[in-house]
């Protein structure tokens, strides 16, 4: 007799002993609360082996254990055990065959990502050889989250749903000083560049984050740094796929600014005292993108001046009469 105990319940039962026939239609309660159709009831060694099909996706499904819904505790699946339900055994076959119509082209469609991987991470292994430097010992990157918490059922969690490259360490120090910096690569990441203390998380605990730059770990974009790895090989194959995509990567070239010429210009810009080390600029800005890069400069959509919110330019204030004598200003 093959035994499965439920502690929150603290009851026992028995998985060798049947109880639903084929076509039968069960519910599973506690998410969407779907309805299911027994199709085929397979005895494991563990014990019977129920196979669903879901009414409402059409996608198969199996389950060990089904409990009467007279006695309903927490999430699983039940049956009425006092006025069963059942599909004509036709309308199953039916249903069956759409099923696997579904299962296939999944397969198929699982079968071509899985062939695309693979050119990417060929895609991306090359273009990370001769990328990464040879000291690397941790990535930068910057992951958008999205909140998949569940307050109903108590879960707390997220899925990253997109990684961006922005940098390289050769060290594996935890610094939020090193994370602004490469925050200000990505547009999306850039405000994180500001110095402030409320984007700083410190989770190094059981069940944390770790360190990492953001509003939430559960939704939005946060910067921290993927250390996790032995040698400059073992980044390459981790990251190959994520760097296949080149929208992915946002690494500031080293000699990107050697040439650019640092002309004079005019126009209505301001320069602003934003912090004991650094100036801020404000003003239409996007005609001389390139120049303000030349200078260190890092762009931030989100500065705060005289109460509000407004895009600008951050620099070290060893750059003030640099700054000066490109925008015209005294």
């Amino acid at each position: 007799m093959a035994k499965l105990h439920l502690l929150g319940a603290n009851v026992s039962y028995d998985t060798n002993e049947q109880v639903v026939e084929k076509n039968q239609i069960i519910q599973l309660c506690g998410y969407e609360n779907d309805k299911y159709v027994v199709y085929d009831i397979v005895d494991m060694d563990s014990g019977l082996s129920y196979k669903l099909i879901n009414l409402r996706t059409k996608e198969f499904g199996q389950c060990d254990l089904i409990r009467p819904l007279s006695q309903k505790f927490g999430i699983g699946y039940y049956y009425n055990d006092e006025t069963p339900e059942f599909m004509d055994s036709f309308e199953v076959a039916i249903l069956r065959s759409e099923a696997e119509q579904i299962a296939q082209a999944e397969q198929a469609e699982e079968d071509k990502q899985q062939e695309r991987n693979g050119q990417l991470i060929a895609i991306g292994k090359e273009r990370l050889q001769n990328l990464i430097p040879e000291d690397t010992k941790a990535v930068i990157v910057a992951e958008l989250h999205k909140n998949e918490s569940d307050a109903m059922t108590d879960y707390f969690g997220y899925s990253t749903i997109r990684t961006v490259i922005l940098g390289f360490s050769t060290h594996t120090k935890d610094l939020f000083s090193e994370m602004r910096k490469y925050a200000a690569n990505f547009e999306e990441t850039a405000h994180l560049a500001e110095e402030n203390e409320e984007y700083e998380n410190r989770e190094k605990y059981t069940g944390g984050a770790g360190y990492y730059l953001g509003e939430s770990r559960y939704s939005g974009w946060v910067v921290r740094k993927s250390k996790y790895h032995k040698d400059r090989e073992s980044i390459i194959n981790a990251f190959a796929l994520i760097a296949g995509e080149e929208s992915n990567i946002y690494v500031k070239a080293q000699q990107a600014t050697t040439n650019i010429t640092l002309t004079a210009i005019t126009g209505d810009f301001l320069i602003v005292d934003y912090s004991l080390k650094a100036l801020a600029v404000f003003g239409d800005t996007r005609p001389i993108k390139d120049q303000l890069k030349a200078l260190d400069g890092r762009f931030n959509p989100k500065l705060t001046h005289e109460g509000t919110k407004k895009a600008g330019w951050i620099f070290s204030k060893s750059k003030e009469q640099e700054l000066r004598n490109l925008l015209s200003i005294k």
